[in-house]
């Protein structure tokens, strides 16, 4: 019979090691696409406390397994992180950071490096008590999700041929249990011109001024989107602009701007793109509406493109899975737990919104702290996540022996 309370106290005793294993990786800077260096630390760490098997596959996402059960359960943490930003914004060194009695301060330390260090001391936990049972627990450390979210999973779900039963998500919670958030796009739209001398403007036809209408009837869309009970309003904002001219002396010849885009439940990309198309401002600058694409090359050299669209997902509260957290959550730490939503999108837009495999977060740090200046997690948030981590598998296979079923 599984002991919550000592799975709780070996979770306290790995405080110190989760603590210098998360500092480590914090001082290996670790973008989107130069990850390898952290990537080669956690699977020196993988190894050292006894995973059964430690493989990188070929896009460079790091999976190492423990157990050969016939449940195969997945927990997923992204370990780039984004850049640091201006300096001065600092008040210490991001990737030296800094530790007291309570804290962890350094870039990646909430979003999400500290999530890896409880998982993998999950799974010493897990081989420490023999907590291993008719489940094969996939540890994955995943590759650019800042760049572009979830397609570490597209390849691990298609090429790697591997579909798990669920995933947790381990980005931040601040140990709540969260079941889903809004998807997100990115769309582009150009309007042309006729460029010519700028001292003669009459001449020509300016693909800015042909934007200006556009921009402000989109501002306007951005108020009357769809707005969903649980995940809230669907947004727009434009987060950038761009034009081409031959030179400072010139009209501009083209304009585009860029769309972040988030979709809440009910809204699709097809519905998104053909909201902007409709705008009456779109139609008379006959603008192009279009969806970005993403082809940047992973650490390894690896290719692998994607449309720029991260679909919606959430899960019924009553969701075995769900329910399953909920239930090692009270066993662990003897009080209700609050369920939520990210604000942010995570791998799930890919594990659950392309392809249905159920998704749950749950991990420490907070949201807010994510690409922030002086960015930092909390010690007692590091053990209660790896505590979480170490009871889900089994608490989950419980909840199949009543006879739940994943729907």
């Amino acid at each position: 019979m599984m002991a919550f309370a000592d799975i709780l106290k070996q979770a306290q005793t790995y405080e110190k090691d989760m603590t210098r294993f998360l500092r480590d990786m914090v001082r290996i800077p670790s973008e989107s696409c130069e990850e390898k260096d952290v990537i080669l630390r956690i699977q020196q760490e993988m190894e050292t406390v006894g995973f059964d098997e430690v493989k990188i596959d070929p896009m460079g996402n790091l999976i190492g397994r423990i157990g050969q059960g016939s449940h195969l359960i997945a927990m997923d943490a992204h370990i780039d992180t984004v850049g640091v930003g201006n300096l001065a914004n600092w008040t210490f060194d991001p990737y030296e950071g800094y530790e007291d009695d309570t804290t962890i301060g350094g870039r990646g330390t909430s979003d999400q490096e500290g999530g890896l260090a409880a998982m993998v001391y999950a799974g010493k936990i897990i081989k420490d008590l023999k907590l291993e049972g008719d489940y094969t627990l996939l540890i994955t450390a995943t590759v650019q999700e800042e760049d572009c979210d979830g397609l570490c999973w597209q390849y691990i779900i298609e090429k790697d041929q591997i579909k798990p039963e669920f995933v947790v998500i381990t980005e931040p919670t601040a140990c709540r249990i969260y079941r889903g958030h809004r998807g997100r796009m990115e769309i582009k739209v150009t309007t042309q011109g006729v460029s010519c001398h700028g001292s003669a403007p009459e001449r020509g036809d300016n693909a800015i001024f042909k934007m200006a209408p556009i921009l402000k009837e989109v501002e306007a869309l951005n108020h009357a989107l769809h707005h969903d009970p649980f995940l809230g309003k669907g947004t727009m904002t434009v987060s950038e602009i761009f034009s081409t001219s031959p030179s400072r002396c010139a009209v501009a010849d083209s304009c585009s701007i860029s769309i972040d885009r988030r979709l809440t439940h009910g809204e699709t990309h097809e519905l998104a793109l053909e909201q902007i198309r409709n705008l009456p401002a779109v139609k008379q600058a006959d603008a192009k509406v279009e969806m970005y694409t993403y082809e940047r090359p992973s650490y390894t050299g690896l290719v692998y493109p994607t449309d720029a669209y991260f679909p919606t997902w959430v899960i019924p509260e009553d969701h075995v899975i769900c329910q399953s957290l909920v239930d090692a959550y009270q066993q662990l730490f003897n009080s209700p737990p609050v369920i939520d939503k990210w604000t942010f999108s995570t791998n799930g837009v890919s594990i659950m919104g392309r392809y249905g495999i159920p998704c749950i977060g749950f991990g420490p740090g907070r949201e807010e702290e994510a690409h922030a200046p002086n960015e930092k997690t909390y010690k007692d948030e590091l053990v209660k996540a790896c505590a979480m981590y170490a009871a889900i598998p089994s608490v989950y296979l419980k909840h199949l022996e009543k006879g739940e079923q994943i729907t």
